[in-house]
């Protein structure tokens, strides 16, 4: 288990939301299958929920207003330790701000942005609310990649915003992982294609998430039992044995029951 108890460092995934059209039917879904628990943040939050493991939030989701657009998917954010400062390296790389920099009461400051390709992203730079408190077991996300049409660009655009190096993985997947200065491994990019979101249309670039699971046969099952739709179906890896799966509203993620020593 991962316990985060500070702001990580900058470019770090830190914290994932989601926004669905039928809150309860979510609820029911990612509670049987990753164990959450919901805490309603109240009228004065939009009715934001934080999804929770034993009491510390690890997600947040919320009802989506009825005038939004029928696709779903869920918002991978990137700590940053100056979130305009990010904002402003984001768009001189050419990226779209979708919502400007802007603080959430006195829990932090985050913004929306598209990267150059499209593909839809988030910052947070915690103050009260440092984003996940847990990550890298079962119920809390353990990995996040970008699908994208082309790798090349999309890596440098991330590596200019903070700082990734890329290493390309071996094999006949246009694949490469992103890693911090330190070191240390924050996600992956997988080139060549993009991702039909919740509600259908056409591909587009889109990070999608894996979370940690106790078994990922049984979490196939759950996913179909609570009106999900399975892309993959479990297979192993290096990294541990996992699926691509999708929710009741078509958002799609992977479940994974990690090999020992990997995740994030």
């Amino acid at each position: 288990m991962t316990q985060v108890t500070s702001n990580p460092p900058e470019g770090t995934p830190n914290w994932l939301d989601i926004g669905v059209p039928d809150i309860e039917r979510a609820k029911a879904f990612y509670g049987t299958l990753l164990g959450w628990e919901f805490q309603d943040s109240g009228p004065e939050a939009g009715h934001y929920n934080q999804c929770t493991l034993r009491g510390m939030p690890v997600a947040g989701m919320m009802q989506n207003p009825e005038d939004q657009p029928d696709v779903y998917w869920w918002s991978v954010y990137f700590a940053a330790d100056d979130c305009d400062a990010v904002v402003q390296r984001a768009t001189e790389a050419g990226a779209e701000v979708v919502v400007p920099a802007m603080d959430v009461m006195d829990l932090g400051r985050m913004a929306i942005l598209k990267d150059p390709q499209g593909g839809h992203f988030a910052l947070w730079e915690g103050r009260a609310h440092h984003g996940s408190e847990i990550v890298n077991e079962p119920g809390s996300f353990v990995w996040n990649e970008l699908v994208t049409p082309d790798l090349e660009p999309a890596a440098e655009f991330y590596g200019a915003l903070f700082g990734f190096e890329t290493e390309p993985m071996p094999g006949d997947m246009e694949y490469a992982v992103l890693r911090r200065p330190d070191g240390r491994y924050v996600g992956g990019v997988e080139g060549g294609r993009g991702l039909v979101l919740g509600g259908g249309g056409d591909p587009v670039p889109s990070w999608t998430t894996t979370f940690a699971v106790e078994d990922a046969d049984a979490a196939v099952r759950a996913v179909r039992d609570g009106g999900g739709t399975v892309d993959a179906e479990p297979q192993d890896s290096p990294y541990g044995r996992y699926a691509s799966v999708r929710d009741p509203f078509g958002v799609p993620f992977n479940v994974m029951k990690p090999a020992p020593e990997s995740g994030t």
